[in-house]
């Protein structure tokens, strides 16, 4: 495996040590061997562990670093990873409408390059924006267009994401049962990959589970939560799309 792909799997699995030791190490090997790519991916690593940490300062320099970086570098395909994590830092912070600005900044860069699987991840992220400036019918169309390109191409790693859209929007309609059973079906698909929710993620989770006990009370909330978890995706997203 690559540092990419090893630094990523650490993350994924939450070993957050590990991932600071990894791109601490690579970035003086890359840049010793001019490898610019091996350094920008180091860069972005620090900044995600920065952002899961709650450091948003701090994922925001990691990844202006990154940035520049890749910027030097003329290769366009390295701008992408550090862009992403600069939306994330602004949609994490509540500065909504730059982070709009940033996630259609993305997709179109990921359009140029061709991987449709980042824009659909941007997209998700754009129409979670749009959940949040209360845009509905904007992130209702750009939820339903990622759900139906995610299972179209099988992209399983993406499931969680797409049930955890799936409470935010819910959650956002006033429907906190289907927001609870959501949340339990994304966190047992995240578990199923032995994965855990990127940082943004992980805080809309938190904030459908804080509204949700609110209106439901704890027991409810958690009775339909543990239910979400013994469903299958995609048949619930269908049985609950309106």
């Amino acid at each position: 495996m690559s540092f990419s792909d090893d630094v990523r799997s650490a993350f994924r699995r939450g070993e957050t040590d590990a991932v600071v030791r990894m791109s601490e190490t690579e970035i003086e090997r890359a840049r010793k061997a001019g490898d610019p790519a091996g350094e920008v991916e180091a860069r972005y690593s620090l900044a995600r562990v920065a952002l899961r940490g709650g450091d948003l300062s701090g994922g925001e320099a990691r990844a202006r670093e990154a940035l520049g970086v890749a910027l030097r570098s003329g290769d366009r395909s390295l701008e992408e990873r550090p862009r992403h994590v600069l939306a994330a830092v602004a949609r994490m912070s509540g500065d909504l409408g730059r982070a709009r600005v940033l996630y259609q900044e993305s997709i179109a860069l990921n359009e140029v390059l061709d991987q449709p699987r980042m824009v659909a991840t941007e997209m998700h992220n754009l129409a979670l924006c749009e959940l949040g400036l209360g845009n509905l019918d904007v992130a209702r169309k750009l939820l339903a267009e990622s759900r139906e390109r995610i299972f179209r191409n099988d992209w399983t790693d993406f499931v969680p994401y797409v049930c955890l859209a799936g409470a935010v929007l819910a959650s956002t309609e006033g429907d906190h049962a289907r927001a609870a059973r959501l949340s339990g079906v994304a966190e047992a698909a995240f578990a199923a990959l032995g994965q855990v929710p990127d940082p943004d993620d992980a805080a809309d989770l938190a904030a459908v589970r804080t509204v949700g006990v609110k209106a439901l009370g704890v027991n409810a909330f958690a009775l339909e939560r543990a239910r979400g978890k013994h469903l299958d995706p995609r048949t619930v997203l269908d049985d609950d799309h309106h």
